[in-house]
């Protein structure tokens, strides 16, 4: 005969299946409004070779509002032009033209580093020899120059103005107008340890722009990727970090080789896991490369790519220079040259941001 104990033991039972509830309640209160779905790493191979004659040497690649794309080959011979059709059209820097035809505009460059141009064509190329940034006309006549300290990285803003990244400034980025004067700075190192030169050149960065006066810094050296975005007067925006786990042991490698240099009191010298930074003029996207790595976020922060970069023979594709519009990425390598890729991006669809990065907004 069944001991029936009443309603008391009826409360029991719903309580124990209310609480076996609790976490799958809490599991959908914590799904994302836009379900993704988790993607592989996605092979992206290049379909050409462009610029075939540019030799050893790249510092940098840039498109200018025109589409005409720049190449900075240091040494020599300098800046290339070449318009939309991959032909050349200008270079600035040797005595002697590379290409036939093509005329030279003589200019003295010790060492470019990095050049930008603005919405007029005007040209400003980071000579880090000369400790100096030189302006150049569109049609490639020097306009003026300033003394900048060993600058690395530059990006043009509007109203002739230029920020510019350097060595060892005290802030990550000094805005000059179009005299050469120094109108603001801000942006302050990362305190990483208690070594002052050690956090300066961990915090040492490369620059661009979206047209519209948002200006992008990228921390090279830092043991996870990170983009900060500021605007054109130095407030700062969101960070976008890089923190996916199959970055984990790459951070956790970087952070022990910065502790050791702190203990030891050695010079500085950190390898780079953000190799090159581009970003989207039409839509804002920013594109972070990480080596042979390609990742793509929106402008809100959110990654939604990945792609791994490849020659047209299979090898790696280790991308230190990038440029990305509407219509392809050119994906640039010291040694290798330049690659045009088709954007394989057009057919992808909001709310497939991927897990495993960090979006916040700095202070």
């Amino acid at each position: 005969m069944t001991n029936y104990q009443g309603p008391r033991s009826v409360k029991i039972c719903l309580l124990m299946c209310l609480l076996a509830c609790l976490p799958t309640l809490a599991t959908a209160q914590d799904r994302p409004e836009h379900p993704y779905q988790e993607e592989e790493d996605r092979d992206l191979t290049a379909g050409r070779q462009v610029y075939k004659a540019v030799g050893p040497g790249l510092r940098a690649l840039r498109e200018g509002a025109d589409g005409k794309v720049y190449l900075l080959v240091s040494p020599q011979p300098g800046l290339l032009v070449f318009g939309p059709d991959f032909r050349p059209q200008m270079q600035i820097g040797a005595a002697l033209s590379q290409f036939a035809g093509v005329k030279t505009r003589p200019a003295s460059l010790s060492f470019g580093e990095d050049c930008d141009i603005d919405a007029n064509g005007t040209i400003y190329i980071a000579d880090r020899g000369a400790n100096a940034v030189l302006v150049f006309s569109s049609e490639g006549t020097q306009i003026s120059s300033f003394r900048v300290h060993s600058p690395v990285s530059l990006a043009a803003l509007p109203d002739g103005e230029v920020a510019v990244a350097t060595l060892r400034d005290p802030h990550l980025i000094t805005v000059f107008d179009r005299n050469g004067r120094d109108v603001r700075e801000f942006g302050d190192p990362e305190a990483l340890t208690d070594r002052e030169d050690l956090n300066r050149y961990a915090s040492t960065g490369m620059v661009v722009a979206d047209g519209q006066g948002h200006i992008f810094y990228g921390f090279p050296f830092l043991p996870e990727p990170t983009v900060r975005e500021f605007d054109r007067f130095g407030f700062a925006g969101q960070d976008i970090v890089y923190t996916n786990i199959e970055a984990l042991q790459v951070a956790q490698a970087t952070r022990k080789e910065i502790d050791r240099q702190e203990k030891r009191h050695e010079p500085p010298y950190l390898k780079r896991n953000l190799t090159a930074l581009a970003v989207d003029r039409a839509n804002g996207d920013v594109w972070m490369a990480l080596h042979h790595k390609l990742l793509r976020f929106d402008k809100d922060g959110n990654r939604r790519a990945t792609y791994l970069l490849y020659l047209p023979d299979g090898g790696k594709l280790d991308a230190t220079a990038l440029v990305v519009n509407s219509h392809h990425i050119l994906a640039g390598n010291d040694a290798l040259g330049v690659y045009e890729f088709a954007r394989p991006d057009a057919t992808e669809k909001p709310g497939t941001e991927k897990p495993g990065d960090a979006k916040k907004t700095s202070p």
